[in-house]
């Protein structure tokens, strides 16, 4: 079997790490892996280190008839079985392409939870039965996708996963970065509006009113909204307390030394690959109720608290309580390795991945 992987910006978020991981796991075991994007990014290098084949492919918008013939034409030439696309431009293109080389199936994978208007639930309706399944990685999403106009009997729920790795190589980050014994907080996320970084920096200020014991809070990621993060940090008088570390490749070695891992997420999260990460590392999770967040914590897995957005105090108060209450601590560190291993399982997630391309 021969599957084209396609998105648009092969930068290196989260949707980029769930492609590198079905290459890595599926070429040359299970099928021939080949790639196709718009604009380049470390996925690009990534992928071309594993001698993975990689077209540019310009993508205007979803109806790029250029970019959809281009594409057939690459997948005759190459025999390609399946095109799996990522989001919903891809997926409208590479739908299209079957126009032009019928044999191929499209699977697609929804990574967003956003409500769309009227037109796109109009196109969903009529595109979308093409798709040979849809991937929705957090039950949010599949509702969300229902009701924007994509058939239920084509989605399947797959959630993201990751392996655990509680790691036996000491961490460094906190020599690195002069923090003794410290309670120490972080959280990966970009600097954009839907990581509700104001939020946290909010919250942060109002822990720091209450909270007897001291701790630090890392954020690791960069994005547009730097400067805007920065300021508010050094307004609030939280310099010397939220350390910005941008972006990160050694975020294991980051999540080692931590203590607890945040989510402040104010809307279009998926399944956090961050926040399964920090499970990996058996760190126990304070996240905002917005999207597949709830898939992760809630009373089965009892691997954190989850807070709804944007209440600071709740925010505050809950990662004081793990700061404060050691049983609970302890509870919940275990319950992250048992989420990893049972309910977010890596092998599962494979098996589960590939059998949407049979």
């Amino acid at each position: 079997m021969k599957v084209l992987y396609l998105i648009n910006h092969a930068g290196k978020a989260g949707t980029e790490k769930y492609v590198l991981n079905l290459v890595k796991a599926y070429n040359n075991t299970k099928c021939e892996c080949f790639f196709a994007y718009n604009e380049p990014g470390l996925l690009l290098t990534q992928l071309e280190e594993l001698g993975i084949p990689c077209l540019q492919l310009e993508m205007k918008h979803p109806f790029d008839m250029k970019a959809a013939k281009k594409l057939a034409a690459y997948l005759e030439k190459n025999q390609i079985d399946v095109v799996h696309a990522q989001y919903p431009r891809e997926n409208y293109i590479a739908l299209l392409a079957k126009k032009y080389y019928k044999r191929v199936k499209v699977v697609f994978t929804s990574h967003l939870t956003i409500k769309t208007n009227f037109i796109w639930r109009i196109t969903n309706s009529f595109m979308t039965p093409k798709n040979h399944k849809i991937i929705s990685v957090c039950n949010h999403g599949k509702e969300l996708l229902i009701g924007n106009g994509v058939k239920k009997d084509r989605i399947e729920v797959i959630f993201n996963a990751m392996t655990f790795n509680e790691g036996s190589t000491p961490s460094t980050i906190r020599e690195e970065l002069g923090i003794g014994d410290e309670f120490l907080i972080v959280t990966l996320a970009r600097y954009h509006f839907a990581k509700g970084l104001p939020f946290l920096v909010d919250s942060i200020k109002r822990l720091k009113e209450i909270a007897d014991k001291p701790f630090k809070l890392l954020i690791v990621g960069d994005g547009e909204l730097w400067d805007e993060i920065t300021a508010k940090i050094q307004r609030e008088g939280l310099s010397d307390t939220v350390y910005q570390l941008g972006f990160r490749k050694d975020t294991e070695n980051i999540l080692s030394g931590a203590d607890l891992f945040v989510n402040s997420a104010s809307c279009l999260e998926a399944l956090s690959f961050a926040m399964l990460e920090a499970l990996s590392k058996k760190l126990p999770l304070v996240a905002t109720n917005v999207g597949g967040n709830s898939d992760i914590v809630n009373e089965e897995t009892d691997c954190g608290i989850i807070v709804e957005y944007p209440d600071t105090e709740a925010f505050a108060n809950a990662i004081n309580t793990l700061m404060t209450d050691k049983e609970m601590y302890a509870r919940m560190s275990e319950n992250a390795k048992k989420a990893i291993l049972g309910r977010f399982n890596y092998d599962t997630m494979l098996e589960k991945t590939f059998d949407t391309y049979k």
